[in-house]
Parts: C-alpha cells; structure tokens; sequence
C-alpha cells in the first residue's frame, strides 16, 4: 500500500481527525469518533476499526472490551481530507459505549430530548460504571 495519503489528510493540531462509523448494509451513521495516524493505520491493516479516545488519551480498538468490534468494509475521505468515513460491519450489534446500537439515540422533540434507540447491552455489566463520554 502506498501511505503516501497520509500525508494529504488534515489532521488537527493534536494530531487527530473525525470518524464517521456508518454501517455498511443499512447506512446508519452508528458514531463518530477520532483517529491518529497509527490507529488510522492499524484500521486500514488489521481491517478492524481503531480509535483514539479523547477523554482516556489511549488507542484503543473498538470491541475489545464488549466484543462489539467493527469490520472494516470500505474507507473513504470527504472532500477536504479532514474527515474519515469508515462503512462497517457491526459485530455484536451495538456500537455504543452505553450499549445502544448507535450513538445517535437521542432525539430531539418538542417535549426535549427523549431516548429513541435499540438497547443492544447493559453497559455497566460489560463496561463496569461508565465515562459520561469517550
């Protein structure tokens, strides 16, 4: 493989860039999170999705804990080489931290915002007590 692209993307003053992790069969965005180079790396290598976790200041390969890992199906960049969009397999069938199948399962209506996801697993039992982000 030719790294050479590296070299194109925008990666921010501290040396990370946003994820997109869509699923690949249904197109739901499942979360967001940021890459560096290496995790970057070992995601196109391994072909299994790897993070930097803002909040822990650790790399750390989706699944490892919960056994949710990501099987990476295809790789893009948009338009500016500052965001990665990684179509992805779901094992396991939650790709949040709290054990939802998405991080997007908030939804705002007029009443404020109302819980509206699939609960996949019951985080503290895999995760022990929980950060408020990751």
């Amino acid at each position: 493989m030719d790294w050479s692209f590296l070299d194109s993307l925008k990666f921010d003053q501290s040396g990370l860039i946003p994820c997109v992790a869509q699923d690949c069969e249904t197109s739901e965005v499942l979360m967001v999170a940021y890459m560096n180079r290496e995790s970057l790396t070992d995601t196109v290598n391994k072909g299994l999705a790897s993070y930097w976790s803002r909040s822990r200041k650790k790399y750390w390969i989706k699944g490892e804990t919960s056994g949710n890992t990501q099987e990476v199906r295809e790789i893009r960049f948009d338009c500016d080489l500052d965001c990665v969009l990684i179509r992805i397999k779901q094992n396991g069938g939650a790709a949040c931290h709290t054990g939802m199948r998405s991080c997007f399962f908030n939804k705002l209506t007029p009443e404020g915002l109302v819980e509206d996801g699939q609960r996949i697993f019951d985080a503290e039992n895999v995760h022990g007590k929980q950060p408020t982000a990751s």
